[in-house]
């Protein structure tokens, strides 16, 4: 009986005026009916405020107690224009922030971090977050160098509950610090979740819900769903241009099928929280509830209370709901559907097809990118239209991606394409089933992931597509080091992963010649899968291929069209003297001893070079070869015996992590036995064992030991041109 008193009292006090309405005209719009002052201009140029006294006096979230919700508004109008003129110098991921600027206010204002505890899903949209928990005057240093990073980690900030990067975490690591809060009898235990339309498309999150609702373990999922499941939303496919999920159609069909619900609404149906003894009393208020709520039929046959969806811009209604989840006393899991525009506030962002999601500097006052002079095509171009070539002439040519057709060139293909191009949403594991289901009724799949994401479909990649051996092609762009995105982006364990399955061929193309090539060869290739990599970055040009890489161009130009190559065959690029020698370079290397080979794998061929260079220029008896490999699997057997034979130092590269090439090199050279004579100096250089922070890539390379400079040390080291320092000796002077 009380709580039928209370919920009187609510429902007379809480607020009346539902921030959106459906719009009839399409099923995913929605009219703003009040404005923010961030929502003022209608045009070029764009500014925020002048002074920003209450982002000024927040610290730390406690600092926030003080306010009310007219503050907690303008906080949020100061809190997004602080982001917009941050990131517009420093670069970044922008509008992901811009859509979550009132979502964070009020979960930091309800809730006491770092006691609960706020998981942001992949963590792209934490700088709202990082700005309110005492890091603001870092944010110059964002995504650099020693700086702040990118996303979520908790060697950061003990307000940073959990690292991310990839998708789909938020809800396990959640109901892990329910279960440790309960088991351990802490005095709260208030774990959110915050995951988007698009993570949720991923398995691992279908399965924390499963487990959670079993479990019955207390904690909030908030569900951000702005509509951009993709990057970017809208790629034409063989789904059409709508987000690829289901679940994002099932959601936007709650906001059609009604209101935004509001506190009102909300305070009616709370009955589903409280005890079975309390809700049998107030049955009516459930009944009338259920009418209500009709829509969340799917969470709820998981187990979870379901409420929404709500405006996510709108602090009226979404403050007193938390703090009502918050005060529960129950230990059923909540999902809380919120609806956000991404890249709310700032109309370039909202207006960009990709809503300025990942953006470098941009002017502030119209939204304009500064984009690098760029004389080359991306290796992501180079792939994309190669596919485009390969699949012309092919019909049973498909491509697929894991919500990334922007950044694997999916989306280029795909406007060419639609009908060949599928689109999976954030399911990696899924994608290399599919392809391999594909490949059986005799289509070739082409597909095409970032290589620090196809970790996640390893299994697949071992048990559905190289046990059968089925002609699946497994494209894995930004292999290597990638620069500011950090440690949970960088491609650096592909090889050593797949280089332990058999029936894979693998190969890595060292310029954009060599991957139209290799592009072609896997298309033409059918008897088992095949594994290609490239890096991020750009292709080298007509000028450097041919000054540095030794290329013949025909009239000075890149070839378009790439040719099938010998599978499992690399090539020597650089034999000593260069390409040119005089009859000075007679003398060079002719003992073998002093004679050095450097075989590259992939990127680090033009490094390899420049080294090459460097080092004949030092000295005029040293001869170097360089040699690229092409293949890891197979070897080329033949080309490697040729190199021990003829030289007295091997010296691998790759950019790649221990137990990959290098290692595959050594294997086989010792079981050959070329090291039992003792004759033979043999140095891998590879990653080093170590994760790398954000910074440029040339930054990367440089604490990694793989630039021309660390080559040239190497050779130098190995032909005894340098003294190698002892390290007692060292120890000594210390």
């Amino acid at each position: 009986m009380k709580f039928i008193i209370a919920a009187a009292s609510l429902l007379l006090a809480c607020p009346t005026a539902t921030a959106f309405v459906p719009a009839t005209s399409a099923p995913n719009a929605y009219v703003r009916q009040t404005t923010l002052a961030a929502e003022a201009a209608s045009g070029p140029p764009y500014s925020g405020p002048s002074s920003k006294p209450i982002l000024d006096s927040i610290n730390t979230p406690a600092d926030m107690d003080k306010l009310g919700l007219r503050d907690l508004k303008q906080l949020s109008n100061e809190l997004r224009w602080e982001v917009i003129e941050a990131v517009s110098k420093t670069g970044g991921h922008l509008s992901s922030s811009l859509g979550v600027v009132e979502l964070t206010v009020a979960l930091h204002y309800v809730f006491d971090m770092p006691i609960d505890q706020i998981i942001w899903d992949v963590s792209h949209q934490c700088y709202p977050h990082k700005m309110l928990t005492g890091r603001r005057e870092r944010f110059s240093t964002l995504r650099q160098l020693g700086g702040l990073s990118g996303f979520c980690k908790r060697s950061e900030s003990n307000y940073d509950s959990f690292g991310a990067g990839h998708s789909s975490t938020s809800i396990s690591a959640a109901q892990g610090m329910s279960i440790a809060k309960s088991m351990l009898n802490k005095r709260t235990n208030n774990c959110i979740a915050v995951i988007g339309d698009g993570a949720i498309t991923g398995g691992m999150a279908y399965e924390a819900m499963n487990s959670a609702g079993y479990l019955k373990n207390r904690m909030i999922v908030v569900l951000n769903d702005n509509g951009q499941v993709s990057l970017p939303t809208g790629t034409p496919s063989a789904g059409g241009t709508v987000p690829a999920s289901q679940l994002s159609a099932y959601t936007s069909n709650l906001l059609v099928s009604k209101p935004f619900q509001d506190f009102r609404d909300f305070a009616k149906s709370f009955n589903r929280l409280l005890p079975n003894n309390v809700q049998d009393v107030n049955k009516r208020f459930d009944e009338y509830a259920r009418g209500i709520i009709s829509g969340g039929t799917l969470f709820e046959e998981l187990g979870f209370y379901y409420v929404g969806p709500i405006d996510g811009h709108d602090l009226d209604n979404m403050v007193p709901i938390m703090e009502k989840l918050r005060d529960s006393e129950s230990n059923k899991p909540v999902l809380l559907h919120i609806k956000t525009n991404k890249g709310f506030g700032y109309p370039p962002a909202e207006a960009a097809s990709d809503k300025m999601h990942g953006v470098g500097k941009f002017d502030v006052a119209t939204g304009v990118q500064q984009k690098k002079v760029v004389s080359s095509p991306s290796f992501t171009s180079v792939f994309a239209n190669s596919l485009i070539d390969a699949a012309t002439e092919d019909r049973s040519i498909v491509g697929i991606t894991a919500a990334m057709p922007g950044g694997t060139g999916m989306d280029i293909f795909g406007r060419r394409f639609p009908k060949r191009t599928f689109d999976v949403g954030i399911a990696e594991q899924h994608a290399v089933t599919m392809a391999a289901g594909m490949a059986t009724e005799g289509l070739r799949p082409f597909v095409a992931i970032y290589s620090t994401f196809m970790q996640r479909a390893y299994d697949q990649v071992i048990h559905d597509v190289a046990v059968q051996n089925l002609p699946v092609r497994l494209i894995m762009d930004r292999a290597g080091l990638v620069g500011n995105d950090g440690p949970t982006h960088h491609g650096c364990y592909d090889l050593a992963y797949m280089g332990a399955i058999p029936n894979l061929t693998i190969m890595a193309p060292s310029d954009e010649i060599e991957l139209r090539n290799m592009m072609m060869t896997c298309a033409a290739y059918d008897d088992g899968p095949t594994v290609l990599r490239y890096p991020r970055g750009s292709g080298y040009g007509a000028e450097k291929l041919q000054n540095l890489f030794g290329y013949e161009l025909e009239n000075g130009e890149v070839p378009t069209k790439g040719i099938v190559m010998p599978m499992g065959k690399g090539r020597i690029v650089r034999r000593p003297g260069g390409f040119n020698p005089s009859a000075s370079d007679n003398i060079r290397g002719q003992s073998r001893e002093d004679r050095v080979a450097i075989l590259s794998f992939g990127s680090r061929l033009h490094d390899s070079l420049i080294a090459a260079n460097d080092v004949e220029e030092k000295d005029p008896r040293l001869g170097v070869t360089v040699a690229d490999a092409r293949f890891m699997k197979p070897l080329d057997v033949d080309l490697i015996r040729e190199l021990v034979d003829e030289h007295s130092v091997i010296i691998t590269i790759e950019e790649g992590s221990i137990g990959g090439f290098g290692d595959h090199v050594m294997h086989f050279l010792s079981l050959d036995g070329a090291f039992d004579e003792g004759n033979l100096k043999f140095r891998p250089m590879v990653l080093p064992d170590k994760y790398f922070e954000a910074g440029t890539q040339h930054e990367q390379y440089e604490m990694a030991g793989l630039n021309h400079e660390h080559i040239l040390g190497t050779v130098l080291r190995l032909t005894n041109r340098v003294d190698i320092p002892v390290l007692e000796e060292i120890l000594e002077d210390q």
